[in-house]
């Protein structure tokens, strides 16, 4: 990518941020009218920019101060840390971290869902992945271990009988995995957007399998998560929060919308950007279509035992 940001953990496409963008409201008597939430440089945080550009928050008394993460991880060990008081990432390491150390994390606004090949494996035309059946015991490029990545990874190679016990998983930050494919240094990648076609443009890779079909066919991919005692302790600024991201959810169905967005913060060209598969944004929490997540973590062994998904979401405030 033109702007040279490397992402060394699961996100869906390049999209950045600036830390300048608060807002000045009043408060309007919420427990905590300024608060920090961490992005990463991803295309999910789409509405998160629109709610910002448009005064969304502001009008619900809300200043944001936005922190950038380079991955899913650094975003959640912000929140860990007491850095931020809202963090997104993929939904993944939030988790995996509930699991292995039993962190009281709390959702509070989704953010998207995978759509129709805005996720996929790639390889060169002429290498030596034609199919997901070539997949087996090759070399795939993937950002990080236990991330979205390798999990949509398995569960398609898993749901056409292919086994996946021996791929050799390389970590490569997004913007480098088309080039990596294209040297031979990986079998195959996998990419979300705008990687995928700027890869296909710049690299020469073709799709092998779109990663959001079969049993992860919407699959839930990214949201906004906080502490309990924030969750707890700041109600009404967590409601505030969810109306600004519903009502630029809702308007990032507009394409028009988002295609600036790439161009600005993703440093992309016009043609990438109007060529991009965009994801499904999605703002209300479903624990149903939530559990999903962790449920095929378990299948994985990602993580040890079930989660209640239902127990880590906070209640979802409508519009105003």
């Amino acid at each position: 990518m033109a702007s040279g940001v490397a992402l060394t953990a699961s996100g869906c496409g390049l999209l950045g941020g600036s830390d300048d963008s608060g807002s000045t409201g009043g408060g309007s008597g919420l427990e905590k009218p300024k608060i920090k939430v961490s992005i990463m440089p991803t295309i999910d945080v789409a509405p998160f920019h629109l709610a910002v550009q448009n005064g969304y928050f502001q009008q619900e008394g809300l200043e944001v101060e936005a922190v950038n993460a380079a991955s899913g991880g650094a975003s959640l060990q912000k929140l860990l840390a007491g850095e931020v008081d809202i963090a997104y990432g993929s939904y993944t390491p939030f988790f995996i971290a509930k699991s292995k150390s039993n962190a009281d994390i709390k959702f509070i606004s989704d953010a998207s869902s995978a759509g129709p090949k805005s996720t996929e494996v790639v390889a060169l035309p002429n290498g030596p992945v034609k199919s997901v059946h070539d997949l087996a015991g090759k070399k795939i490029a993937i950002t990080a271990a236990d991330t979205i990545c390798d999990t949509l990874t398995k569960s398609v190679m898993r749901d056409n009988g292919v086994d996946y016990s021996g791929v050799k998983w390389v970590p490569i930050g997004f913007p480098q995995i088309g080039a990596a494919v294209k040297r031979g240094d990986v079998d195959a990648g996998f990419l979300t957007e705008p990687f995928i076609t700027q890869s296909a443009k710049a690299d020469g890779t073709v799709e092998i399998i779109d990663a959001a079909t079969g049993g992860t066919k919407d699959f839930p991919t990214a949201g906004y998560a906080s502490l309990g005692k924030f969750a707890s302790g700041s109600q009404k600024t967590v409601a505030a929060f969810q109306r600004a991201m519903l009502k630029a959810t809702k308007e990032s169905a507009d394409r028009s919308k988002i295609e600036p967005l790439l161009v600005k913060f993703s440093k992309v060209d016009q043609d990438i950007a109007a060529l991009t598969k965009l994801l499904t944004f999605q703002s209300t929490l479903d624990a149903r279509r939530l559990q999903r997540v962790p449920d095929l973590l378990q299948q994985f062994q990602s993580i040890p035992a079930k989660i209640d998904v239902a127990t880590m979401i906070v209640p979802q405030a409508s519009a105003s």
